[in-house]
């Protein structure tokens, strides 16, 4: 009979140690799970009010059961406390504050007992093995791994990895793709996150660093960051562009990434089902940048609006449906992998706009300066654009167009400044009418052309334009007053302004918030231009760059 006790208690070890290699989990925690499963069970056999303790000699396998009792001076809880003086009795040194455990007889399980023991035991065993695969796999986010298909269950795809499942919903599996039962598949470990049923582990096939990670596993400079790659766009099982520079100027970046005879990048191909890829040298030069992205199509010309990261590209007539790609993908996959806004265009729609541009600008000046066509049509050939512009320019300026004498530069200016102060008051006079404020056009910096268009949109009192945010005024999309050059700091100092004179905070607070908004624009921009090689947002000029 001790024969048989013993080799029950051998078993039980034997049962952990066989528990914690399936699971890949540590023995111990295995034998915690026994010993508080052992403790539910006796528990019901000695009644729950008791506090019992089981321990496991993790070397003979023999299980003892302990009562525990509190040293307290008052016994409200006899189950589970002890007077002083009785503790005395049995250990002289006793104290208030001190556990005494007397031990109990080894108890035979009963039907229940065993039964709430095994949940018990699963159950902690089953939260211990989400524990492991969650620390093994919240490391691995940013990998490639292969595994086996489980099963797919409504597009969805779960992957069986070996120590863990994975999820790869439908929304990341490449359009098209046929997946079946038990084949093998790569994905990229996007996410892991703790469920209350288990680490949820989410891979993709559709995400831009997928396709960066396998050119990473076929590229050993990438691997080796020699060569870095700076930006992914992707149409999945279409069409993706990738952005590559070289910090070797020994090496060619594209050829390194395309490979002897196309082997490289054509293991990605084969891998994204097909998808084809444009593999684009990335230099900091935005507009150069913009124009190897819009491949294979030949661009004539790259106007830059740097404020609003927008560009527009010209394209010859006959390249334009290659520039825009089948339902805009080309311009598309150019404008993710740049950042910015891109807008094409041919040469013919440039040349129509441009000409509609300058018989505007010249009949503007025609009516405001009361000068004939061929004038006007020579002031805008000069760059002159605006009324400002032609009022309060240095004379030197206008004196220096060809047949312009002193006289007539003198005449265009009053004119001109004749024009804008008739304007003013005659927008101001609207402004009243409106019924926007004085206090409002006190503040600096506002024209009365933006206080009318401010009162047609509600804004007319002080309190309207302090309570204002100022991408609420600049916004390109949306802003009140986004027709005017208003920069975003600008605007912010004006509504600081305002806040200061109706006493809602200092001017002290005021130059703070204007220094932190500065520091903030200054940081975004620096980190942009770092990060993403794009020119800064603050100049409202726009440029133009011809290409060769």
């Amino acid at each position: 009979m001790a024969h048989a006790v013993s080799a029950n208690r051998l078993e039980l070890l034997q049962i952990a140690d066989l528990v914690a290699r399936e699971k890949s989990i540590d023995k111990d925690i295995v034998l915690d799970a026994m010993e508080e499963a052992i403790q539910k069970a006796a528990r019901s056999r000695y009644g729950a009010e008791n506090e019992i303790r089981a321990q496991i000699d993790k070397k003979t396998g023999d299980i003892r059961l302990f009562r525990v009792l509190e040293v307290v001076d008052l016994v409200d809880e006899p189950a589970v406390q002890i007077s002083l003086e009785e503790a005395r009795e049995d250990k002289p040194d006793a104290e208030v504050g001190d556990y005494l455990a007397s031990t109990l007889p080894p108890m035979d399980f009963g039907r229940i007992a065993a039964q709430t023991a095994k949940q018990v035991i699963t159950q902690k065993v089953r939260d211990a093995e989400r524990q492991r695969q969650y620390e093994e796999y919240k490391d691995r986010v940013g990998e490639i791994m292969t595994g086996v298909v489980r099963r797919v269950e409504y597009g969805n795809v779960i992957v069986d990895l070996g120590r863990a499942e994975a999820v790869m919903r439908r929304d990341q599996v490449i359009p098209r793709e046929h997946i079946r039962q038990s084949e093998r598949i790569r994905g990229f470990i996007y996410e892991v996150r703790r469920e209350n049923r288990g680490p949820q582990i989410f891979m993709s096939r559709t995400k831009p660093e997928f396709m960066g990670a396998l050119f990473a596993q076929e590229v050993p400079e990438i691997y080796d960051s020699i060569i870095e790659i700076r930006s992914v766009a992707r149409d999945p099982g279409s069409r993706a562009k990738i952005a590559v520079v070289s910090s070797d100027p020994s090496i060619d970046p594209v050829g390194a990434c395309v490979g002897m005879r196309g082997s490289r990048v054509q293991a990605v191909v084969n891998e994204l089902q097909g998808e084809k890829i444009d593999i684009i040298p990335f230099t900091d030069d935005v507009a150069s940048f913009i124009v190897n992205a819009l491949q294979p199509a030949e661009v004539a010309k790259v106007v830059m609006d740097e404020e609003n990261a927008r560009v527009e590209v010209v394209v010859p007539d006959d390249q334009l449906s290659l520039a825009i790609g089948r339902r805009g993908q080309n311009v598309r996959l150019a404008s993710q992998l740049t950042g910015w806004t891109v807008d094409i265009m041919t040469e013919a729609e440039e040349s129509e706009r441009r000409q509609e541009e300058f018989m505007a600008q010249s009949n503007l000046f025609m009516k405001a300066l009361d000068v004939d066509d061929t004038l006007a049509h020579l002031l805008v050939a000069e760059g002159f654009t605006e009324l400002e512009e032609i009022a309060f320019v240095e004379p030197e300026e206008l004196l220096a167009v060809e047949g312009f004498e002193e006289d007539l530069v003198t005449e265009l200016q009053r004119r001109a400044g004749d024009f804008l102060e008739k304007a003013a008051r005659e927008a101001d006079d609207k402004r009243i009418e409106i019924g926007v404020s004085d206090d409002v056009a006190d503040i600096e910096g506002l024209t009365p052309q933006m206080l009318v268009t401010l009162g047609e949109d509600q804004v007319k009192t002080l309190e309207d334009f302090a309570g204002c945010a100022a991408d609420e005024l600049t916004s390109p999309e949306d802003g009140i007053l986004r027709k005017f050059p208003l920069t975003e700091s600008v605007a912010s100092d004006m509504i600081m302004s305002a806040r200061v004179a109706l006493g809602w905070i200092t001017a002290e607070e005021a130059f703070a918030a204007s220094n932190e908004h500065t520091n903030a624009e200054g940081e975004e921009e620096s980190n942009e231009t770092a990060d993403d090689g794009q020119v800064s947002n603050e100049t409202s000029e726009a440029t133009e760059t011809p290409t060769e």
